[in-house]
């Protein structure tokens, strides 16, 4: 294999610098390619997230197939203001000139993509990578086989082969695959293969972009709409991919006064949501495989745990379905509260007072997304102001990321660089600096031999001195020919 990715990635390196993918016509070609595909596949990429994480056809659709399509349609209607040189003020020292900053494509990207939502972040990175310029390697997922599958099978049929390719396997094809030198890698994944990502490119001096996860806080003030906030905590936590997302929300944290009324408002949303019987409802997507069901289920069978449940907790291990588990001031030092959950297991931590939940938040690494729900406007002031996270949102959860003109990405711990929407086009792209001067203007001060008028000429420009200017244009101190 390692012969092969060798060969795959001189090819799109050669394909690249015939400049074929530089033009506003080719991009948008393979732009308005994946919009087609996206709608006549419809059902091709439904069935194929069914099949790996039986995903109900609806949340399919919202969070995955129709953001997919938005995005391309995004990034076609603003792409040649995208490519557009942005003209910038010239400094003093350079007059006359012009300046500019020209974004340029990269080269050859490789973009490794996660398995929760195999779709969507297989193709946006890819939206953004061809949008800048760009020649791609696409290496989907192997825990979500029926999706990668299909990319292999699909993307040769709608866009240029001989800049864009996908790479099917497991490990021992990406390690091949990050063995060779590319433009920029961008991972979506956990922070453990993360690490491993900025190793292989730093043989490479090759830039990175990650987009990792952490454990998502969610702050629920007892000055809130109970009803309205439990409805969109729920739907964010269980109702994408069953808690299988990295901004899915990890924990709550909430006052001990007004955890019951707390708890007892998820317990009825739940039953409403998924039925007396979670197991059985078609609308909650199981975990993705054994191996990640396993890992899931000896959270909740810790002793310390276990006897935290006050809902849920059902297992179907036929199925790989575990039901939304709610649980009340879990041990610290379990591994639930401490790594990354990923799964449908929602623990609410308790305070003493709201505004100690900031405290306990900075506490830790750095979150991908931080939620608060609350009516004080005091709390949200501080909330922004004193909470780090990738990107935050009060009074709902997830959505921030539906807005193409917000970055998407993490900070610390929880990743490195943004994309989405126009920051999808900058992540690929090398803004790249441009001065222009004629051969006017000439400023004796700045050449040698250096004498003491020079040196106040040359100060004088420095700090911005029209009248320093004027003399340097005038050519004093007089230069001998």
């Amino acid at each position: 294999m390692a012969v092969e990715a060798a060969t795959l990635s001189q090819g799109l390196r050669a394909s690249f610098r015939t400049g074929r993918t530089r033009p506003a016509e080719w991009r948008a070609a393979q732009l308005k390619s994946l919009v087609r595909m996206i709608e006549e596949k419809e059902d091709d990429i439904s069935n194929a997230l069914n099949a790996d994480l039986a995903k109900p056809r609806m949340e399919s659709y919202l969070h995955e197939i129709s953001l997919a399509k938005g995005a391309c349609i995004f990034a076609l209607k603003g792409l040649k203001n995208w490519m557009k040189p942005d003209k910038v003020p010239a400094a003093i020292t350079t007059f006359p000139s012009t300046a500019t900053i020209v974004p340029e494509p990269l080269g050859v990207v490789l973009i490794i993509s996660a398995w929760n939502y195999p779709f969507l972040l297989s193709i946006e990175p890819v939206i953004g990578a061809i949008a800048a310029g760009n020649a791609v390697v696409l290496k989907p997922s192997e825990i979500a086989p029926a999706t990668s599958s299909l990319f292999a099978k699909l993307l040769p049929e709608y866009v240029d082969g001989s800049c864009i390719k996908v790479v099917e396997g497991g490990i021992n094809e990406t390690t091949s695959l990050l063995e060779q030198k590319w433009d920029k890698i961008f991972y979506t994944g956990n922070g453990y293969v993360g690490r491993i990502v900025m190793a292989a490119a730093a043989k490479h001096l090759t830039p990175v972009a990650l987009e990792l996860g952490g454990k998502c806080p969610v702050i629920v003030d007892s000055n809130v709409d109970l009803h309205v906030a439990v409805k969109r905590i729920a739907v964010g936590k269980w109702g994408c991919n069953n808690g299988q997302a990295c901004i899915a929300p990890d924990y709550i944290i909430t006052t001990k006064a007004f955890v019951t009324e707390l708890v007892d408002s998820l317990k009825r949303v739940l039953v409403r949501f998924y039925g007396e019987d979670p197991l059985q409802s078609e609308d909650l997507s199981r975990i993705v495989n054994a191996n990640h069901f396993n890992r899931v289920t000896k959270l909740i069978e810790d002793k310390k745990v276990a006897d935290k449940i006050v809902l849920g907790g059902q297992i179907d291990e036929k199925q790989l379905k575990i039901a939304p588990t709610v649980l009340v001031d879990v041990p610290l030092d379990t591994q639930l509260m401490i790594g990354e959950i990923f799964g449908p297991l929602l623990p609410i931590v308790t305070v003493e007072k709201i505004e100690e939940s900031i405290d306990y938040i900075n506490a830790g690494t750095k979150p991908l997304a931080a939620y608060l729900f609350t009516k004080n406007k005091k709390l949200q002031e501080d909330f922004i102001a004193n909470v780090s996270a990738g990107g935050m949102l009060v009074n709902d959860v997830a959505l921030h990321l539906t807005n193409p003109h917000l970055p998407f990405g993490g900070v610390g711990d929880s990743g490195i660089g943004s994309y989405h929407g126009k920051f999808s086009f900058d992540c690929f792209s090398h803004k790249k600096a441009v001065l222009v001067r004629g051969f006017g203007g000439e400023a004796n001060a700045r050449y040698p031999p250096y004498t003491v008028e020079k040196q106040k000429i040359l100060r004088g420009l420095i700090n911005g001195s029209f009248f320093a200017l004027i003399l340097a244009l005038l050519g004093f101190p007089r230069e001998k020919r």
